[in-house]
C-alpha cells in the first residue's frame, strides 16, 4: 500500500502539522476499508500518533476529553458545536518561522511533565474550569469570553514551558511583538476584537470575527511588511501598505524588516476530513505520490 501525505503549511513548526497528518491518515484508512466507526472512535486511534489529531477528526468546534480509564480508551474527541453554529470565526495565521523546531512537541511535553510543578497545578485546577467555560462561550457565541480564555491559556502554556527544567523557549521576538500588537489593538478598540494563541512554536494564530480580519491584517502588515500581496482569500480588500486603527499606540512594537513574518494564512472554521474525488488524488497511475514526480 502506498500512502501519500502532504500539508499546505509548514511541517514540524508548531502549527499542528502532525495533527492534520495523523487525522488524514486515520480518516483515509477508515474510508478505504469502510469502517463502521464514529469520528470519536477514530479519534482514539489518531491521538496515538499525535494527541491533537483526535480533534481533527471533526469539523467545527471540538474538545478532547481526558477520560479516566487506565488504558486511555475513553480519552477521545467530541464535537462541541458544528461549523454552522458559529461560522464567522476566522483564523489569521502568522508564519513566523517555517523551520523545524529545536524541541519537538512530544519530547518537550515529556520533559515538562517530569519537571514542571506549574503543570501539575494547571492540570488539577486550571484546565477543567477553562474547558467548561470555553465550551459554554462557544455555545453562546460569546467571542469576548472565548478570546479571553484563549489568550490566557496560551500565556499559561508558555509559562509552563518556561517552568520546565531546562526551560523551553518556543516564542521569539516577533511572536512577542504580535502579542503586544493584538493586546494594544483590543485596548484601543475598547473591546476584545481579536485573540492570539500559540502552540509549541513561534507561529501566531489570531482568531477574530470575519468583520475584524481586514483591520487586523492591515495592522500586522504595518509592522511586518511582505514581499508578496496578502493572500486575500475572502476578498476583504486588504491594503498591503498596512494601516493603524484609530487610537492605536504605534510604539507598542517596532516595525520589523520585510519577511520577518514569512507569510500569512487566512482561513476559517473547518468542516473536518472529507473524501476527495479521483481527480484530486495524491497518487499517480503508478501508485506513487504525484508530487514526487
Amino acid at each position: 500500500m502506498h500512502i501519500a501525505s502532504r500539508n499546505n503549511f509548514p511541517t514540524a513548526a508548531g502549527l499542528a502539522s502532525s495533527a492534520s497528518g495523523f487525522a488524514a491518515l486515520v480518516a483515509s484508512l477508515a474510508a478505504l476499508y469502510e469502517l463502521p466507526a464514529t469520528p470519536s472512535q477514530l479519534s482514539v486511534i489518531s491521538r496515538q500518533g499525535s494527541g491533537s489529531a483526535c480533534r481533527s477528526l471533526f469539523g467545527g468546534y471540538v474538545a478532547w476529553e481526558m477520560g479516566s480509564a487506565p488504558d486511555g480508551s475513553d480519552s477521545l474527541a467530541v464535537e462541541v458545536a458544528p461549523r454552522e453554529h458559529w461560522p464567522d470565526i476566522h483564523a489569521l495565521i502568522c508564519v513566523v518561522s517555517d523551520d523545524k523546531k529545536g524541541t519537538s512537541s512530544t519530547s518537550g511535553m515529556q520533559r515538562t511533565v517530569e519537571t514542571s510543578t506549574l503543570l501539575q497545578h494547571r492540570i488539577a485546577h486550571v484546565v477543567p474550569a477553562r474547558m467548561d467555560a470555553i465550551k459554554d462561550a462557544i455555545l453562546r457565541r460569546d467571542f469576548t469570553t472565548f478570546a479571553r480564555i484563549t489568550m490566557q491559556d496560551s500565556n499559561q502554556f508558555h509559562a509552563v514551558a518556561l517552568d520546565t527544567d531546562p526551560p523551553i523557549f518556543y516564542l521569539n521576538d516577533v511572536s512577542r511583538a504580535i502579542i503586544a500588537i493584538i493586546t494594544e489593538y483590543n485596548r484601543a478598540a475598547g473591546a476584545i476584537k481579536a485573540a492570539y494563541t500559540y502552540d509549541a512554536g513561534p507561529n501566531a494564530v489570531i482568531y477574530a470575527p470575519k468583520e475584524n480580519v481586514k483591520e487586523i491584517a492591515e495592522l500586522l502588515l504595518r509592522y511586518f511588511p511582505q514581499t508578496e500581496p496578502f493572500p486575500d482569500t475572502f476578498a476583504l480588500g486588504v491594503d498591503n501598505q498596512g494601516r493603524l486603527p484609530d487610537g492605536f499606540n504605534e510604539k507598542v512594537a517596532k516595525p520589523f524588516p520585510v519577511a520577518s513574518v514569512k507569510g500569512f494564512i487566512h482561513t476559517r472554521v473547518g468542516d473536518g476530513p472529507r473524501k476527495l474525488g479521483d481527480e484530486e488524488t495524491l497518487l499517480g497511475s503508478n501508485g506513487l505520490p504525484t508530487f514526487l514526480a
